[in-house]
């Protein structure tokens, strides 16, 4: 009777599951090593390009402006950027220090940028320029060694089977219920598309689950959308623009127009999860080209982003809006070169680095690996800086770019140091060497 009623006690622990514990996927060594690769890159450059280009409005002119989506369609005929030259972006863009680009390769106005059988909606069948513009810099990428992610837009205000949200309403699309069923498949589709056709992806980077903030039973079904690609290409990082804490299956955590832990745009109160960090935020002040916006950010500016983004342990994903004609607008390209003069000088204080032991301070933060800290002064009016190092032992402080020695004195709670002049550079960046 004994033996019975263990046997009976066994079969419903093994049948019946434990309440409130939550099952982590099984990652894979390549997802594991792509992440720590995604950390290690910490610099990115964003690529928002579409129809919407040959207006000069912005990405959301269709539907500010409430564009009829079958009028917004026939921008598609004239679409022709005789000038884009992927070798060039790619090239311009490396030399920036940049280690991987994201493309939209369909934004929320459901114009597919690259050559698909599931749409003639798209560049190659569209267009009269009938060029693979992804396939040409996805190849380009491999050749140079830049890593590519993909934005796809999980909302779309062309397709008719697409469900509404708060936005696209005034396009003019029939059955506002949609077809879940059918642009479901339709996304599937192209993202195995995406992943089988334009080689190693390294990201794809979702956004438009906040369409459906009003609806919150709305259910995406985004566990089994990221497991067909993790299932297509392991190494491939998921990322969602939901501006929550990361949803189960996702790899990276991002955070829109603003630093980890500061939410000054309002799109970024999320608490920080231990998946590896990307903010991303644009060179101007729009993601899509805009002929009127030329206010664009300083190289000063740009580089502190990078700097405060690094001490907080996140990449930066900078965004450029590519012309209609298919260049890149020449501000922009300016401000890569001079990022990258940057960072031919101070990128090993920010590749391969964590977010230092030394919380961000309004002087500036810190970076570390490999047993140095380098401590990043951006803001400091005085010659000296004290340094909160209790428990850790500096056993040299040198000038990164001179080699010079810097006096150092230590103190109860850690360290003063003693410039010989008040920092007048971009990034004044001080090594010391801990244990």
């Amino acid at each position: 009777m004994k033996t019975r009623r263990l046997l009976i006690l066994l079969l419903l622990a093994i049948l019946i599951p434990l309440p409130f514990k939550a099952q982590s996927p099984c990652l894979s060594e390549e997802n594991l090593r792509s992440r720590q690769d995604f950390r290690d890159a910490k610099f990115g450059i964003f690529l928002h390009w579409g129809l919407y280009s040959m207006l000069a409005t912005g990405e959301w002119t269709m539907t500010n402006n409430n564009l009829n989506y079958r009028e917004y369609a026939k921008l598609a005929g004239g679409f022709y950027p005789s000038k884009f030259d992927a070798a060039r972006w790619v090239s311009a863009i490396k030399a920036s220090g940049a280690k991987y680009i994201c493309f939209t390769s369909r934004h929320h106005e459901g114009f597919s940028m690259f050559h698909t059988r599931y749409s003639d909606y798209n560049i190659v069948d569209a267009t009269p320029f009938k060029r693979d513009v992804l396939k040409e810099l996805a190849d380009e990428c491999h050749k140079q060694g830049i890593r590519l992610h993909l934005y796809y837009s999980h909302i779309d205000w062309y397709r008719e089977d697409a469900p509404w949200g708060r936005t696209g309403r005034g396009t003019g699309r029939p059955n506002p219920e949609g077809n879940w069923d059918s642009y479901y498949q339709f996304m599937n589709n192209q993202l195995t598309e995406l992943l089988t056709n334009y080689g190693e992806i390294g990201a794809i980077w979702f956004d438009g689950w906040w369409d459906q903030d009003q609806n919150p039973d709305f259910d995406w079904h985004l566990p089994e959308q990221y497991a067909l690609i993790h299932r297509l290409q392991p190494a491939c990082l998921v990322g969602n623009n939901h501006h929550q804490t990361p949803f189960e299956g996702e790899d990276i955590q991002i955070f829109e127009r603003d630093l980890p832990g500061e939410n000054k745009a309002g799109l970024s109160g999320q608490d920080i999860s231990s998946l590896p960090l990307e903010t991303c935020e644009t060179m101007n002040g729009m993601w899509g080209y805009k002929i009127t916006d030329q206010n664009y950010k300083s190289p000063k500016t740009l580089i502190h982003y990078l700097v405060k983004a690094a001490g907080r342990d996140a990449n930066l994903l900078l965004n450029i809006g590519p012309q209609p004609d298919g260049e890149l607008p020449a501000v922009a390209l300016e401000r890569l070169e001079q990022v990258g003069k940057w960072m031919q000088v101070y990128g090993e204080t920010i590749y391969g680095t964590r977010g230092g032991c030394i919380a961000p301070h309004p002087w500036g933060v810190t970076t570390q690996k490999d047993g140095k800290l380098y401590v990043h002064i951006l803001d400091l009016q005085d010659k000296s800086l004290f340094l909160p190092l209790e428990g850790v032992r500096v056993k040299r402080a040198v000038d990164f770019v001179t080699r010079h020695p810097v006096k150092m004195q230590k103190c109860k709670d850690g360290i003063l140091i003693q410039l010989e002049e008040v920092p007048t550079d971009i990034d004044k960046v001080v090594e010391l060497e801990i244990s």
